[in-house]
C-alpha cells in the first residue's frame, strides 16, 4: 500500500512539473505573439510605401522584398491575418486586407505550383476569418489555374517550369514542397483526383525506406518514368534537407485532416518518427540533417512544430507534443526570437533559404515567421 501511495505521489509531482512547464510555455508564446504584432505592424508601415511588394528577408541591414509572383508573397498577409485572429486588432485586419489584395494578380496565374502558399495563406485566411465572398472567388480561380499543372501520365502537379514542348522527355520536376499546395485544392473541392494522385505518387517515389524524402524527383513527361532523384537545396542528393522533411511531415498531416485517409496519417507518423530522434538538443534542425556544415534553420523548426501539434491531435502521441514544445521553447527564446526594432522587424532569427547557393543563410524568413505564429496559436488552442 505504501509503495502504491509513493507511486501516486511521484506521478502527481511529475504532472505538476509538466503543467508548470506547459503553463510557462503558454505565457512565453503569448509574449512572443505580442512581440510578433509589434514586428508585423512595423513591417506593414514600411511596406505601405513599396507598391505591390511583400517582405522576404533582412540581409546586410536591408529588407529584401519580393513581387507578387514570388512563392513567398502570401506569407506576410497571412501572418497579419493570423495575428488579427489572435488579437482582434482591427488595424491588423486593415493591413491584412491591404496586402492580401496586392496578390489579386495571381488569380489566373498558371506559372507556378506555389499558388497554395501564395493564395491560400493570404486569401484562405482572409475568407476563413471574414466570410467575404471576394476572397473565396480568388481562391477558386487560383485553384483552377493550379490544377492545369497536373499531368495524369506523371501523376503529379508540375513544380518547376523545366522541359519544353519540343522536348517533353526533359525533366518534369516535382519537389516535396508541392505537398503544401494540395490543401487549397482539397478545400475548394472537385480536385480530389489531382490531390490524392499527387500525394500517392509522392509517397511512392519521393520517400526512402527510412521515410526521409528526396527534394526533387524528375520524370519523363511522355512516359511518366522517373529519370532522376536529386536535391536542389540540400547537402547531397541522398541527404535529408531539413525544410523538405518538414514540408513532407506537414503535408501528409494536412492531407489526413482533409481526407481522413489513414495512409496519409501513417505516412506522417513514419516521417515524424524518423525526424524526432535526429533533432539536436534545442530541437531546431540543422539546415540539412546530414550536413557537416552547421547552420540552424528556424523555418524548418517552425514548420515541424506546427505539424507535430496537429499530428498530436490525431494520435495523442505525447512524443509529438513534447517535441513541438521543445521547438517552441527554443523559438520563443532570445536565441531565436528577435526583439522589436531588430532583425528588420522579422520575428525569427536564424533561417536558411538556400545554403548551397549561399542565398539567405542565417537570416530571417517570412515563411518561418508565418509558421511560428501558426504553431504558437495551435499550441495555445490546445
Amino acid at each position: 500500500m505504501k509503495k502504491i501511495f509513493t507511486i501516486v505521489l511521484c506521478a502527481a509531482a511529475l504532472t505538476l512539473v509538466s503543467c508548470g512547464e506547459r503553463c510557462q510555455l503558454k505565457k512565453d508564446l503569448k509574449k512572443a505573439l505580442e512581440t510578433a504584432v509589434v514586428h508585423e505592424k512595423a513591417q506593414a508601415v514600411y511596406m505601405e510605401g513599396i507598391e505591390g511588394k511583400s517582405p522576404q528577408t533582412f540581409i546586410d541591414g536591408k529588407i529584401k522584398v519580393a513581387n507578387p509572383h514570388s512563392w513567398i508573397s502570401g506569407f506576410f498577409p497571412g501572418s497579419l491575418w493570423l495575428l488579427y485572429e489572435h488579437t482582434g486588432d482591427e488595424q491588423l485586419k486593415t493591413y491584412a486586407d491591404k496586402f492580401t489584395r496586392r496578390l489579386e494578380v495571381l488569380k489566373d496565374y498558371k506559372g507556378t505550383h506555389d499558388l497554395g502558399f501564395m493564395v491560400f495563406c493570404s486569401y484562405g485566411n482572409a475568407y476563413r476569418l471574414t466570410g467575404d465572398e471576394y476572397y473565396k472567388s480568388i481562391i477558386e480561380q487560383a485553384s483552377a489555374a493550379l490544377a492545369t499543372r497536373f499531368d495524369p501520365e506523371v501523376g503529379c502537379i508540375r513544380s518547376w517550369n523545366t522541359g519544353r514542348k519540343e522536348k517533353p522527355e526533359e525533366d518534369f520536376m516535382v519537389i516535396i514542397d508541392n505537398m503544401m499546395n494540395l490543401e487549397m485544392l482539397e478545400w475548394v473541392g472537385g480536385y480530389e483526383n489531382i490531390t490524392r494522385t499527387h500525394a500517392n505518387t509522392t509517397i511512392k517515389n519521393h520517400f526512402r525506406p527510412d521515410y526521409s524524402t528526396y527534394h526533387v524527383v524528375a520524370y519523363n513527361e511522355l512516359t511518366g518514368e522517373i529519370t532522376d532523384k536529386r536535391t536542389a537545396q540540400g547537402n547531397a542528393d541522398d541527404s535529408a534537407w531539413a525544410r523538405g522533411q518538414s514540408w513532407g511531415l506537414y503535408g501528409y498531416t494536412m492531407m489526413y485532416r482533409m481526407t481522413k485517409d489513414k495512409a496519409y496519417l501513417d505516412q506522417a507518423v513514419n516521417i515524424a518518427n524518423y525526424l524526432i530522434p535526429r533533432l539536436p538538443e534545442d530541437a531546431i534542425p540543422n539546415w540539412d540533417y546530414d550536413a557537416e556544415a552547421q547552420c540552424k534553420d528556424s523555418s524548418a523548426g517552425a514548420i515541424m512544430a506546427s505539424a507535430l501539434i496537429e499530428l498530436y491531435g490525431f494520435t495523442q502521441n505525447e512524443l509529438y507534443i513534447e517535441t513541438a514544445e521543445r521547438q517552441l521553447r527554443s523559438l520563443s527564446s532570445d536565441a531565436y526570437l528577435a526583439q522589436p526594432g531588430e532583425n528588420g522587424n522579422f520575428i525569427l532569427k536564424h533561417g536558411v533559404g538556400h545554403y548551397p547557393a549561399k542565398s539567405e543563410v542565417d537570416v530571417p524568413l517570412s515563411y518561418g515567421d508565418y509558421y511560428f505564429i501558426e504553431a504558437s496559436m495551435r499550441y495555445l488552442a490546445l
